[in-house]
């Protein structure tokens, strides 16, 4: 029995390792992991950094407008839809088209919702059509835990759209910097590996819709 259970104990150990490495950087080369990028500066001391990126054979003029309109009641964030329903029942599922209705021209300042109004949305920092998309947060908490437990949390994305022989390759850093310690552990502890599933099926899903309605995909 206590083989049983240190077999068990050991493979749980293994995958989650393996969910904390590729949470940290399925997708990406050690090349895109070393490069600065936009926005590296508004989070100079991060707790966690992750890097993922996808090849998409479109141009980066036909992958941008898919940023535009992400967010909570708009267009989703094109993660698997048994993600949609598991962990974001009340939002819409993510859309499949680019909707006219939901395409925005991002500019500094203007917001993204992740949620109901008054919880968490990003703001965005740099707009920079079709190669640089950088997004700022500080809302990413539980409610209240702010004024119950001084917890705080600075948090960006950066999408970078880079032209390449093959089309677009469409790179994602997530960092973050949390406050107190064990807010801190816990984060890393849970959204790395989390962003496996949801930063992957998230590019992926941009790949995926470009590809089946860009008329002017590459060879």
């Amino acid at each position: 029995m206590s083989k049983l259970v240190w077999g068990v104990g050991a493979g749980v150990a293994a995958g989650y390792t393996a969910l904390q490495v590729l949470g940290r950087r399925a997708g990406s080369t050690s090349q895109e992991r070393r490069v600065a990028r936009p926005g590296d500066d508004i989070v100079p001391r991060p707790q966690m950094v992750t890097d993922h990126a996808v090849t998409i054979p479109a141009s980066p003029d036909a992958v941008w407008p898919w940023l535009t309109q992400m967010g909570w009641h708009l267009g989703g964030y094109y993660t698997p839809e048994w993600v949609d329903r598991l962990l974001f029942p009340a939002n819409w599922p993510s859309v499949d088209h680019l909707d006219p209705e939901l395409l925005r021209t991002l500019a500094p300042g203007d917001t993204i919702p992740d949620g109901p109004p008054g919880t968490a949305e990003y703001v965005v920092v740099t707009a920079d059509e079709p190669t640089v998309l950088v997004l700022r947060s500080t809302t990413h908490i539980p409610p209240g835990w702010d004024d119950k437990y001084g917890v705080g949390i600075i948090w960006t994305w950066c999408f970078t759209l880079t032209p390449t022989a093959s089309g677009t390759r469409l790179h994602l850093r997530v960092r973050g910097q949390m406050r107190p310690w064990w807010f801190a552990a816990l984060y890393v502890a849970t959204i790395i590996p989390a962003d496996f599933v949801m930063a992957r099926g998230m590019l992926q899903g941009i790949k995926s819709r470009v590809e089946s309605t860009s008329p002017d995909l590459l060879a």
